[in-house]
């Protein structure tokens, strides 16, 4: 008897024994309760939301060397074409280009542009052979379909400007160079060569 009113004891001490409904579980949720609210997990930002974000701090930032280093990480997300055979081609045509071998180059930045054309570096890769070989039509064609895919590419709008101080239309290298400072205030040569082309301007107008 002693031994059947201890087990009884030690049920009611131990909750077996409350009245239905009203057991518990360690770790678990009354009946009536919401369940806790979740955090869904943090979405990866795309290549164009880093890059959106890339570019506003690109124009906020007041620091030379802060802007270039914000400018190489722009440059990181361009050069990202996603396809393993279009970077190893955009190496070979970047060494052949270093070699000065720019026929060769240009082979492999066309089938570039031809097997991505949605890829805006592969036509300013190419545009800028062009410019190197003073093939300037071509290169502004390139430029003209780089800034179709990136409106904000500064190389390219820079490369622009080039070609248009080039071929004697400093009016138009100006905008152009301004054009990139709207973009990239900090960058040190599209300063320069506004101020360069604003003072020329203007004693041509006198």
């Amino acid at each position: 008897m002693r031994i059947r009113f201890a087990f009884l004891a030690a049920l009611l001490l131990s909750g077996a024994a409350l009245p239905a409904g009203a057991e518990t579980v360690p770790g678990a949720l009354p009946p009536d309760a919401a369940p806790p609210a979740t955090t869904p997990p943090p979405v990866a930002p795309t290549r164009q939301g880093r890059l959106d974000q890339l570019f506003a701090e690109l124009k906020r930032e007041r620091n030379e060397k802060a802007a270039e280093r914000i400018a190489g990480r722009i440059w990181n997300e361009w050069n990202q074409s996603g396809s393993a055979s279009i970077d190893l081609m955009m190496q070979w045509a970047q060494k052949a280009t270093e070699d000065q071998k720019f026929d060769v180059a240009l082979d492999f930045l066309d089938q570039v542009v031809t097997l991505q054309p949605d890829y805006a570096e592969g036509w300013n890769r190419r545009a800028t052979v062009h410019f190197m070989m003073k093939n300037y039509g071509k290169s502004m064609a390139d430029i003209d379909r780089t800034l179709q895919l990136e409106p904000r590419h500064f190389g390219a709008l820079s490369g622009l400007a080039q070609i248009m101080a080039e071929t004697g239309h400093k009016q138009s290298a100006l905008e152009a160079w301004q054009r990139v400072l709207a973009i990239y205030p900090m960058m040190r040569s599209a300063q320069d060569q506004v101020s360069t082309l604003s003072e020329e301007l203007a004693g041509e107008g006198i």
